[in-house]
């Protein structure tokens, strides 16, 4: 059987913005780092990045588990099923 997602991902494009959001965190700590910029500001900084990329994760997470493993176990296929839960639980393992 095919993944039911490979042929119908969800569509990620409106959270490009997020991303330039977080590149342009990124290379502000960068410049900050250059400028040898007081280490807890730095911190502070990175830290908003993270929970950033976090906020961004937990978006994703939510689409895939609305689309793609709902669409999985709508399908009845036991073989899939048991794919998503492997898929996801290897994902957080790393």
């Amino acid at each position: 059987m095919t993944d039911l997602c490979d042929e119908n991902h969800p569509k990620y494009e409106k959270y490009i913005p997020r991303i330039n959001k977080i590149t342009g965190q990124l290379n502000g700590i960068k410049r900050m780092i250059e400028d040898q910029r007081y280490c807890t500001d730095i911190i502070s900084q990175l830290k908003a990045v993270s929970s950033a990329c976090q906020s961004l994760e937990i978006i994703m997470l939510e689409k895939h588990l609305e689309k793609c493993v709902m669409d999985t176990f709508k399908s009845n296929d036991a073989n899939g099923q048991a794919k998503k839960i492997k898929e996801l639980t290897k994902l957080y393992i790393k």
